[in-house]
């Protein structure tokens, strides 16, 4: 794993311009670098000590880029889209990619608002005329939307704003979206219909769906030729998803009476047949660019990165199997389930056949996926050597034929939460760890090693001795490390029966060296000496 030079702060790459908010939440514990990202020459050396870049829509993050960077640990895009970030690239090196997906929603609401009231009066073509010296009324009357029918292509949270904006003018609304239940709609005040029914009945279309290989070129010339005659179509979602040639004949058969623009298939776009039409409003994608959109755009993906370089969830992250957001009940646990999994490996001496998470307590009401991708980044962090993260820990698993399982229950009889991680070795012998949160600062404690009881912080370094009971055993390993000036933090002995198998638990301020923890195993006829570092990674 790669780890930051100690003295050194991690880099976080600006490679374009972002909202000035930005250098505040990113704060002092990081060094900050600018670069043009559309320079390919100038992106590609500076990827060399980035930790993280963050990007908008210019800046192109590929396998190249990635390869080039081999200290990222993440790619934050401010905004929503990620068309520019190659994000199955980046999951296979455990790269973690962030947007702010709920940023400009609102901007990109009313932007599509704004082209749909724009395209119904003619409002740049008048103004531009007037601006030349005409008085021409007649020539640009237009059509009021009080009454008409409005059909929303994609009923998400931009389209839902803008259907309830809309919804102010008295309109009719219907919807496409083969996603979303009838009922949700009917709460909204929109019917579902099916697209081929919402283009012959619409008076204004209006788009709002990402674009993927299902939606691109999504209405062309077949799908314009079955609309009204004089509808108005608004796409302010991404281009390709009408077809550009095909609106251009239909505006200028009159087909379609007017349209608002704000994406085009290639940008930056400056030259298209749309451009000659005087009966289309275009825009150059500015669904985003309003102060407050950049600035929640901007603050956003930087707290994401903040919480990806200290090594925590990140909310925002589209690449990590966990569904949905983390509850708040469920983050303190995650801290503990990584450390568990090192334990678990550490104990182990390898790598297992088989792990089980099973999550016990409150925090098992909700939804706890993402436990076992702490767990899972824990056991393999000792283990392989590129960086392991929970972007990655799952592909690491698949490729090593790990099977991993999650089980919950909200019963816990001993402690209010408990996570344990179960496993099988290649030769049968069965590892178990346990762990839980332990008063108001939730401090992750150590249950439980292969039946052993054990309470002991999850903190600095741990070390593992399995003996037969006998006295003098605590003194000949605290003897030990005092004379190798290692500190001991915390012990704890825990045996089956008098003078039967016992387990030493120790956790110390500083690594122990190899050869001295084979020596203190010799000194006191260890079956097993293991080690584990708890530090953060």
């Amino acid at each position: 794993m790669t780890a930051t030079v100690p003295g050194t702060l991690p880099v976080v790459l600006i490679a374009e311009e972002l909202a000035p908010s930005v250098l505040g939440v990113l704060g002092t514990d990081v060094e900050i670098r600018h670069v043009d990202g559309a320079d390919r020459g100038a992106l590609l050396p500076a990827l060399a000590d980035a930790a993280a870049v963050m990007i908008r829509s210019a800046t192109q993050i590929d396998a190249e880029a990635l390869a080039a960077a081999p200290n990222l640990k993440v790619v934050a895009r401010a905004g929503i889209g990620l068309d520019n970030v190659d994000v199955a690239a980046a999951t296979e090196r455990g790269v973690m990619v962030v947007n702010a997906p709920t940023s400009n929603i609102v901007s990109a609401a009313e932007h599509a608002v704004a082209l749909l009231l724009a395209a119904a009066r003619h409002i740049p073509a008048a103004d531009a005329s007037l601006r030349e010296g005409a008085w021409k009324r007649s020539k640009f009357t237009g059509v009021e939307v009080t009454e008409k029918t409005v059909g929303v292509v994609g009923l998400g949270r931009i389209g839902v704003l803008v259907a309830q904006r809309l919804a102010a003018f008295g309109v009719t609304l219907i919807a496409y979206d083969p996603y979303i239940q009838p009922g949700r709609a009917a709460q909204l005040g929109v019917r579902l219909v099916p697209l081929d029914e919402l283009l012959r009945e619409s008076d204004f279309i209006t788009i709002h769906l990402p674009k993927t290989p299902e939606t691109v070129g999504l209405i062309g010339a077949a799908e314009l030729a079955t609309t009204k005659p004089g509808v108005i179509i608004v796409n302010a979602a991404r281009g390709g998803l009408v077809d550009e040639a095909a609106l251009v004949d239909a505006l200028s058969s009159g087909q379609v009476r007017a349209a608002g623009i704000d994406v085009f298939a290639k940008e930056p776009c400056t030259d298209s047949p749309l451009f000659g039409l005087r009966n289309t409003v275009v825009t150059p994608h500015l669904g985003a660019s309003t102060t407050e959109a950049q600035d929640k755009a901007g603050t956003a993906v930087a707290r994401s990165v903040r919480l990806a370089l200290q090594g925590e969830f990140v909310p925002d992250a589209v690449n990590v199997q966990a569904g949905g957001v983390v509850a708040e009940d469920v983050r303190p646990g995650l801290p503990l389930a990584e450390k568990l999994g090192r334990v678990f490996t550490a104990v182990a001496g390898g790598l297992a056949q088989s792990v089980n998470v099973e999550v016990r307590g409150k925090i098992a009401e909700f939804d706890v996926s993402v436990v076992q991708l702490a767990v899972l980044k824990g056991v393999f962090s000792d283990v392989v050597e590129e960086q392991v993260t929970y972007v990655n820990a799952p592909l690491l698993a698949e490729q090593r034929g790990l099977e991993v399982s999650l089980s919950s229950d909200i019963e816990s009889p001993d402690y209010r939460n408990l996570i344990t991680v179960r496993g099988a070795m290649a030769d049968g012998t069965q590892i178990t760890v346990s762990g839980t949160l332990f008063g108001k600062n939730q401090v992750p404690k150590l249950t439980a090693v292969n039946g052993f009881d054990i309470d002991l912080d999850l903190s600095g370094y741990l070390l593992f001795f399995v003996y037969t009971d006998r006295p003098g055993v605590v003194g000949t390993v605290g003897a030990a490390l005092g004379e190798a000036s290692i500190n001991i933090a915390g012990a704890q002995v825990s045996r089956t029966t008098r003078g039967g198998e016992a387990l030493m638990a120790v956790t110390v301020d500083s690594r122990v060296p190899a050869e001295l923890l084979v020596d203190i195993a010799g000194h006191i006829g260890a079956r097993e000496a293991r080690a584990a570092d708890l530090n953060p990674l």
